[in-house]
């Protein structure tokens, strides 16, 4: 075999092990996926053991086939490899730039870690770091402190007051006056801002509260837009990549994008920790740019999946290859909750069709479906929708391609949507299914909009409550006999209640 670099990353939360030979990424897998403990960290052996076997498990290799570790952060224990080191930002920015499709780009890393801001410059397989002077609090602490201040202290609550604001981006609250601004080096704050945006909450209406979400984050957005504008202007490229916790949030994703300062602009599946383990092995394994897949997780075969089916001696169907999407599209189209297991699965942090629930968009009650009775969400939360590329253009307006569910967009047609729709004003999260995407999952698309008109779904993470995305056929089965879902596609097993 080939010699292998394994890469490490995410040591304190979402810690996850990439595999790479001298040509490729070949495996990824997250510590979280295996264990079963949302935002799983290393072990106390210094490593993400489960992660570490399931990824090399996934290309027919072991850990006496690994050569190299490369590690994007610091590990106190002894590890059994020849080891080679890189600083949290410079692996997020090998992480944003090596995976891209781009052989040159400037490098934009937004984090909650020092020093919260970096710029840098790929050429080739090269990533360097340019003198870039950021002082006090990165832009990813201050949307944190905003999440907080709307009373999502949590973990995830960056993502529900995005989610808040995305309820109302198209109206925002235009009392807000300006609270933030930059100078490209430092975030400026309007001394007394708290004060205003908490006299603004004071309304307990989750539309006003949305208002005024979507006009805090809209200058947040503008934050980073002038930051990248001066970054275009000091490094004269005409491409970004762009990585760290900040490029989670798909309005951020979208607001660059839809500025023009770069003719393209790439964000990668996971912009977060889980991605350091990716620019790390890359990086060690001296790998030139080129587009990464996020389906890179265990796969199981259908000897696996009836083995897991026997043993916890349920009943089920196998079925043909057509018959498998023509079931998705029926139970679909009769407002039903479809489970979708396929392929490999994916390594970022939302499903793309290897590991999704799946709901029709167009049908009365899907909000409450989802929201009630399956993921025990507040009735104001959305969901994301997957679309064939090719009918990106003719039914959403946004940027030109999301593979990576990452940007946010607006049907053209509303009422057509107004089901998955939780106000008039929401933006919509999208999935643009193309060539990368599972086989089966692109096909399940189209045939759903041979049927309805519209070949898009709504799709949604398959986990349980307050778990990760599952990996297993056996924790599919968990999940779909423990929740609201009416229908398990595994591959081409079904199973219904």
């Amino acid at each position: 075999m080939m010699p292998l670099t394994l890469g490490l990353g995410g040591v304190r939360r979402h810690a996850c092990a990439a595999v790479a030979d001298r040509h490729d990424v070949l495996s990824v897998c997250e510590q979280e996926r295996i264990t079963r403990v949302r935002g799983a960290g290393y072990n106390g052996t210094g490593l993400p053991d489960e992660a570490v076997d399931a990824a090399l498990a996934s290309v027919g290799a072991a850990r006496s086939d690994v050569t190299m570790c490369a590690v994007a952060e610091e590990v106190a224990a002894e590890l059994p490899w020849p080891t080679e080191r890189f600083n949290h930002h410079h692996a997020h920015a090998c992480a944003a730039y090596l995976t891209s499709p781009f052989q040159s780009a400037a490098i934009l890393v937004c984090d909650h870690e020092p020093p919260g801001v970096s710029v840098w410059v790929g050429n080739g397989p090269d990533v360097q770091r340019i003198d870039w002077p950021w002082t006090g609090p990165s832009i990813s602490a201050l949307y944190t402190e905003c999440a907080r201040l709307f009373g999502f202290t949590a973990t995830g609550g960056d993502q529900m007051f995005e989610a808040l604001a995305r309820l109302m981006m198209s109206d925002p609250d235009d009392r807000l006056p300006v609270i933030f601004s930059t100078d490209g080096a430092a975030i400026e704050e309007q001394p007394d801002w708290r004060s205003i945006v908490k006299e603004l909450l004071a309304s307990p209406r989750v539309t006003a509260k949305a208002r005024v979400a979507a006009a805090v984050q809209r200058q947040i957005e503008r934050l980073a837009v002038e930051v990248l504008a001066r970054i275009q202007t000091a490094t004269e490229r005409s491409v970004v990549c762009l990585g760290g916790s900040l490029f989670y949030h798909s309005s951020i994703n979208t607001a660059v994008r839809q500025s023009g300062l770069f003719e393209r602009v790439f964000v990668p599946a996971n912009p977060g920790n889980a991605g350091l383990s990716v620019g790390a092995a890359m990086r060690a394994s001296q790998l030139a740019p080129r587009r990464v897949s996020a389906f890179l997780g265990p796969s199981y075969d259908p000897d696996a999946i009836k083995a897991t089916l026997d043993n916890c001696k349920l009943r089920y169907d196998w079925v043909e290859e057509g018959a498998a999407i023509r079931t998705a599209v029926k139970h679909l189209t009769q407002g039903r909750l479809v489970g979708w297991f396929e392929g490999r699965m994916e390594w970022g942090p939302r499903a793309l069709g290897a590991r999704s629930i799946l709901a029709s968009p167009f049908h009365p009650h899907v909000l409450e479906n989802l929201n009630r009775f399956l993921k025990r969400r507040e009735e104001w939360r959305g969901y994301a929708v997957s679309v064939l590329d090719e009918a990106l253009s003719t039914h959403f307006s946004g940027p030109a391609e999301a593979p990576f569910m990452e940007c946010d967009y607006r049907p053209k047609d509303a009422g057509a949507f107004r089901w998955a729709l939780p106000s008039p004003c929401a933006a919509i999260r999208v999935q643009t299914v193309g060539a990368d995407s599972p086989p089966r999952y692109r096909e399940l698309v189209r045939a759903f909009g041979e049927v309805t008109g519209v070949p898009c779904v709504m799709n949604t993470s398959f986990n349980g409550f307050h778990e990760p995305i599952v990996c297993t056929p056996r924790d599919a089965v968990r999940v779909f006999y423990g929740s609201g879902l009416d229908v398990l596609l595994l591959d081409r097993f079904e199973l219904t209640k």
